[in-house]
């Protein structure tokens, strides 16, 4: 049974919802070199962090906390008189405050002080630590909640922080450090890491309420081919999962909001696999990883957030940092250079992770 999204938030380097996406129909980026990390000691001079010179740890919590309170707002939900869960999916939870030595930063690793900082009547809190497809991951198991009548209502989030071992890690795998994400370029030349979270609030989808889309599926795999890299057989798999349990063609799909890290593996791979699936002409292709860099757990459901925003406005930014498309792109109808106008009814979020940990999210406008 498809879930209504009643309501969400985010918070990226370049704003809140309505901030972020305007900035992407703009072409504008939020990366900068980074201002609180030893350049040398990470290997890496440049990131896509959100503003925020606050002194205490718990920035991926205050993050959440501040979206789930704003997606809460928006959908009329109220934890306290409806059966609510929270699901929050993550790639490295609060690591960034044990980094630092932070007091409690064990007892606060998860989310569910976070929650409840917003919601204190939550009924329960789930983290899902599922690397960079977690938040996808925490949306098809909301949706299960709702269609089961397990919850009335179900917070879905997702949330991280830049860390000093995930920098370090990006920068031993690159010859030159990246200065910017560049989706399906052909002079691509890695990933950086992008600050932020996002919040979705579900509900059964009865036909009335506050909302602009629905979920209708998502198809998961796990394939474990690879530590690291991409497989397309079971990117596939996801992707023809989500429409099986959909009941819908690939055909009726309007746009994808494609996972899009900018790396040498990833984007050629994930190209193949959108052209095997929707063929030529094909939807339009963004991706949002070259404005608000690589969010990790919660860029399932940024990318989720912004297709809702392109179905309210009828458009779909430019993949930002785009000049010269990979040759693996050839056939694919990638926005580049200015936002296209359209009538987006039905969107594709791709979301994978290490070790073939795929989401993919079919989403389609409310009548």
């Amino acid at each position: 049974m498809p879930a209504r999204i009643a309501g969400s938030a985010v918070r990226t380097c370049l704003g809140d919802g309505p901030a972020t996406f305007a900035a992407l129909l703009r072409g504008e980026d939020g990366v900068a070199p980074l201002r609180h990390q030893d350049h040398a000691a990470v290997g890496v001079t440049h990131g896509y962090e959100i503003n925020d010179d606050r002194p205490e740890a718990f920035h991926g919590s205050h993050w959440l906390t501040a979206c789930l309170r704003d997606a809460l707002a928006r959908s009329g939900v109220d934890p306290a008189r409806q059966r609510t869960v929270a699901l929050i999916g993550t790639g490295l939870r609060e690591l960034s405050a044990v980094e630092d030595g932070s007091a409690f930063a064990t007892e606060r690793l998860h989310f569910a002080h976070a929650v409840r900082q917003a919601a204190p009547q939550t009924e329960a809190v789930h983290t899902l630590a599922g690397a960079c497809s977690a938040g996808g991951h925490a949306l098809a198991l909301a949706q299960d909640l709702i269609e089961l009548a397990e919850a009335e209502a179900v917070l879905v989030g997702g949330a991280d922080a830049m860390t000093v071992s995930m920098l370090a890690m990006i920068g031993r795998v690159a010859d030159r450090p990246a200065d910017r994400v560049r989706p399906f370029d052909a002079e691509r030349r890695g990933v950086l890491l992008g600050d932020g979270a996002a919040a979705l609030v579900l509900v059964p989808d009865r036909g009335e309420g506050p909302g602009t889309a629905r979920v209708l599926a998502t198809g998961l795999s796990c394939d474990a081919a690879h530590p690291t890299a991409p497989d397309r057989e079971g990117i596939l798999r996801a992707m023809r999962q989500a429409f099986e349990r959909a009941g819908r063609a690939p055909g009726e799909v309007d746009v994808v909001y494609a996972h899009g890290t900018g790396t040498a593996l990833n984007d050629p791979v994930e190209a193949a696999a959108l052209r095997e699936l929707h063929g030529s002409p094909g939807p339009l292709v963004t991706a949002v990883k070259g404005a608000v860099g690589h969010t990790s757990g919660g860029s399932a459901l940024l990318s989720v957030a912004m297709a809702v925003h392109s179905m309210e406005m009828g458009l779909v930014p430019p993949v930002t940092g785009l000049r010269d498309p990979l040759p693996e792109a050839d056939g694919l109808r990638l926005v580049h250079g200015a936002p296209h106008a359209a009538d987006v009814v039905t969107a594709q979020v791709d979301a994978f992770g290490f070790g073939g940990v795929n989401a993919v999210s079919l989403l389609e406008r409310l009548a």
